[in-house]
């Protein structure tokens, strides 16, 4: 294969990151070895049941899924992930001659697709296209920030719920930018006057659980609780 080229980055500047699902354990090792070589960030699966859980953890930029596994087949496999709201891009390997496959997969919502026996820079060079296009799409759409039906638009500094504007003063539209862009991630007091407050505020942490109520009347009021309290720890938001 020729030189790597410039790795690709989420828009944090994080690896890409690829979920390569095969049960040919060394046919997805090779394939895993060669998207770390673009500095990815790469797990490997070797059936379907196994790849949904590393889907729910991983959260995968884009996925290489074989047709034919036993079990959770492939088509069957993306069909569960498109039900669940993710839109990653995926490439199918298949057999040569199995065109009803291919069919299938592309019907299932696959992206791309490539018949065994392959040529491997070919299909790291197609993984790249696809990565491009889904991290050019994710920084379009940074600015803009969905926890359920609540939304907050960074770039024209609105929040909705369910349509309806919220109005916020700018420290609570900071603390509820933070909350949300650590979506399901419990912060502590510390690190949101870190983060919101700034290292050199010399007030009390109380201020803290003084803004979280007031975010919860404007956001919460009678609807279902986005925003959470662990005791002890910190707070979160999340949608059930």
């Amino acid at each position: 294969m020729s030189a790597p080229r410039p790795p690709l980055t989420r828009p944090d500047g994080s690896p890409v990151r690829a979920l390569v699902v095969d049960d040919e354990v060394n046919l997805g090792e090779l394939l895993r070895m060669a998207l770390t070589n673009q500095g990815w960030h790469v797990r490997s699966a070797t059936n379907g049941r196994e790849a949904l859980d590393i889907i729910r953890e991983f959260e995968p930029d884009l996925l290489v899924l074989d047709v034919m596994m036993p079990g959770i087949d492939g088509v069957e496999l993306l069909t569960r992930i498109r039900a669940s709201g993710n839109d990653a891009p995926v490439l199918f390997l298949t057999a040569k001659d199995a065109v009803e496959d291919r069919i299938a997969g592309i019907a299932a919502g696959g992206d791309d697709y490539v018949t065994k026996p392959f040529n491997l820079e070919e299909v790291v060079l197609r993984l790249r296209g696809m990565a491009r296009r889904h991290v050019a799409a994710a920084a379009d759409a940074d600015s803009l920030l969905r926890v359920g039906d609540l939304t907050l638009d960074e770039d024209a500094y609105e929040v909705q719920r369910a349509g309806v504007a919220i109005r916020l003063t700018a420290k609570e539209f900071e603390l509820l930018r933070y909350l949300m862009q650590n979506t399901r991630r419990v912060v502590s007091k510390t690190q949101i006057l870190d983060t919101v407050w700034g290292y050199d505020f010399g007030g009390s942490s109380g201020v803290v659980e003084i803004y979280i109520s007031y975010l919860r009347r404007k956001i919460d009021a009678r609807r279902e609780p986005l925003i959470h309290t662990v005791r002890g720890v910190g707070y979160t938001i999340k949608s059930s």
